[in-house]
C-alpha cells in the first residue's frame, strides 16, 4: 500500500507544479527581494503545520534568514488537545505576535490546510498590518467545504497577499480501505515542506541571477562550515531569537 501512497503524493506534487507554478514563482520573487533587502522570512503554523518552519530553519543547504514562529502552546508536546483548542480562539495570536519583530521588508508564510481557524488568520492579519508580504499555504477544496471559525467569517486565503493551494482534500488523509470507515495517510506535511522548499530554491536561483550571494548554511558536519555559519549567524541573530541560543 505504500506504493499507492507514494503515487498519490507524486500526483499531488505534479498537480501543484502545474497549477501553482505562477504563484510559486511570485512567492520566490518576494522571498528573494526580501532577503536582498536584509529582510527575514517568518514561518508560522499550528499543530503539525509548525513543522514547515522547523524544516526551513537552521537547515544545511537552507537560507539563513528564516525565523520560525514556534509557540509551544500551539504545538503538540505541551498538550495536543489543548493546542487544537487554542488554535480556534479568536485574538489568541495577539498574545505572542506582539513579540515577533516583523518589518515591512519581511515575508511571512502562514500554513493552515483547512484555513478556517482564527490563530493562523490573525497571524496573517497582524503581519500584514506590520507591512509584511504574507503568503499562505492552504487547501482551497478544504476551505470551501468547512465554515470559518474566525469572528470575521474570513478564511486564511482572504487575508494573505498570495495563496499557494496544497490541494489536500478534506480530512488530510490520502488513503482509504474498504474495511475501514476512516481515511488514513496524511499528506499535508510532505506536500507543505515540498512547497516551501521549492519556494526557497527558486528564490536562491533568483538571487544568483541578481548577482546577490544567497546566505546559505553549510552542513555542520562538513569541514570549514563552522566559520562560514558563524559569520552568517552573527549577521542575522539580532532578528532571529533562536539563532542566539
Amino acid at each position: 500500500m505504500f506504493n499507492l501512497y507514494f503515487s498519490k503524493l507524486k500526483e499531488l506534487l505534479s498537480l501543484i507544479e502545474k497549477d501553482e507554478n505562477e504563484n510559486l514563482k511570485i512567492a520566490a520573487e518576494k522571498v528573494a527581494k526580501c532577503i536582498q533587502k536584509d529582510g527575514i522570512v517568518h514561518v508560522f503554523g499550528c499543530g503539525h503545520s509548525h513543522m514547515l518552519g522547523e524544516e526551513l530553519f537552521y537547515r544545511a543547504g537552507g537560507l539563513v534568514p528564516i525565523n520560525p514562529i514556534l509557540i509551544e502552546d500551539l504545538m503538540l508536546h505541551k498538550g495536543a488537545v489543548r493546542s487544537s483548542q487554542l488554535e480556534k480562539e479568536n485574538d489568541f495570536a495577539e498574545q505572542f505576535m506582539i513579540n515577533v519583530k516583523i518589518q515591512p521588508q519581511d515575508v511571512v508564510i502562514v500554513a493552515s490546510t483547512s484555513g478556517r481557524n482564527p490563530v493562523p488568520i490573525d497571524v496573517a492579519e497582524i503581519a500584514k498590518d506590520k507591512g509584511a508580504f504574507v503568503i499562505s499555504v492552504t487547501s482551497y477544496v478544504y476551505t470551501k467545504t468547512v465554515k470559518s471559525r474566525h469572528k470575521s467569517g474570513k478564511y486564511l486565503y482572504h487575508t494573505a497577499d498570495l495563496s499557494i493551494d496544497n490541494h489536500i482534500k478534506v480530512g488530510d488523509a490520502l488513503m482509504e480501505h474498504e474495511s475501514l470507515g476512516v481515511n488514513f495517510g496524511s499528506g499535508s506535511t510532505v506536500i507543505g515542506t515540498a512547497i516551501v522548499n521549492g519556494i526557497m530554491v527558486e528564490a536562491i536561483r533568483i538571487m544568483i541571477e541578481n548577482n546577490f550571494e544567497p546566505p546559505i548554511f553549510k552542513s555542520g558536519n562538513a569541514d570549514g562550515a563552522e566559520e562560514h555559519n558563524r559569520d552568517l549567524i552573527n549577521k542575522y541573530k539580532g532578528r532571529i531569537p533562536m539563532l542566539e541560543k
